[in-house]
């Protein structure tokens, strides 16, 4: 159904402004037209009825200002519009596995490896409103810390509650993957992804990260890894009989591994040496996995200025037959 009405043209509306200017003529050509008696009274005149012909004396300028105004609405070309339009968003289903290993705590990112780790996520999670997400949290052993879900405000108040050594020491890269791809694999979303954040090396649990890529590939699930850390060594606080004390450790990351995983699903592989680089990071992902928006839209429009114009006419010739007949002034 036609819903609006849009002019091709509408500057032309600007004209519009003759009609008050023609008021205001037609007032000041017109105001001294009655004609003066010179009589001691009127009263003898009041009671005579007035005829048709005054009351239809000023419709002259009425029909000619209706049908200047008329012609400039058509001059602006009005056309109508049917239209349809369907859209469907569709988020992005997204598990974040997050290392919680031991290591994490290193300091060569502010406040530690994890701090960041769980800040600039659920920032992330924070900027996507239209998908869902869920968190897995792995080390020795893997667990769910959150299923997948579109409620953020839960999901960011459990990664405030994730901490080191919740869970038993190691790194176990591929069961922490495999415990994602479990949380997607029933997922009808048009697009499921896996970010994977590890500092270490593969050492714990009972698959391998390779064939736990290979099964999110089989169910069309994206792996982005993000391996944390500093190039060479960084500082690592140390439980001494004096206290806490910060030692220097060996950054060892699987960075061949993670590539390989990340390409095995079509995904990429990222290095964080620094705060600002995981949220580059998290940035970078961010545009690659934009929500999905269906568009479907049916548009016509049709010229509308034809009755405009056919009634400005008709105004046009009644002017012009009354003003030679009716109201015609000379002989």
């Amino acid at each position: 159904m036609f819903n609006n009405i849009e002019f091709a043209n509408p500057e032309y509306l600007y004209f519009l402004i003759v009609i008050p200017l023609l008021g205001l003529w037609y007032w000041y050509r017109h105001v001294k037209d009655s004609a003066d008696l010179q009589v001691s009274s009127t009263d003898s005149f009041e009671s005579t009825p007035r005829s048709i012909k005054q009351y239809l004396y000023f419709a002259l300028y009425v029909f000619r200002a209706l049908a200047i105004a008329l012609l400039i609405v058509a001059l602006a070309r009005p056309q109508s519009s049917s239209s349809r339009k369907d859209v469907t968003i569709e988020g992005i289903d997204i598990v974040m596995a997050l290392d919680v290993s031991g290591s994490m705590l290193a300091m060569d990112l502010k406040p530690d490896r994890l701090e960041a780790a769980k800040e600039v996520a659920s920032e992330f999670i924070a900027g996507r409103p239209n998908d869902r997400f869920g968190l897995v949290i792995f080390s020795g052993e893997t667990f769910t810390q959150c299923p997948l879900t579109t409620d953020h405000d839960v999901i960011r108040n459990l990664f405030k509650d994730v901490q080191s050594g919740m869970i038993e020491d190691g790194t176990a890269i591929g069961d922490g993957l495999a415990t994602s791809v479990n949380r997607l694999k029933d997922s009808k979303a048009v697009s499921k992804v896996i970010i994977l954040l590890t500092d270490g090396v593969n050492n714990m649990g009972s698959l391998d990260p390779l064939s736990s890529a290979e099964i999110a590939k089989i169910y069309g699930i994206r792996i982005y890894t993000i391996g944390m850390g500093t190039e060479g060594t960084a500082p690592y606080p140390v439980q001494t009989p004096f206290g806490t004390q910060t030692q220097y450790v060996e950054v060892k990351i699987d960075e061949e591994l993670l590539q390989q995983v990340a390409v095995q699903t079509d995904g990429r592989y990222f290095r964080a040496t620094s705060n600002r680089k995981l949220r580059e990071i998290y940035h970078e992902i961010d545009k690659l996995e934009k929500s999905k928006i269906d568009v479907t839209e049916f548009r016509k429009k049709k010229e509308e200025f034809f009755p405009y114009a056919l009634l400005a006419f008709i105004l046009i010739t009644l002017e012009i037959l009354l003003r030679n007949t009716i109201f015609r002034t000379s002989p």
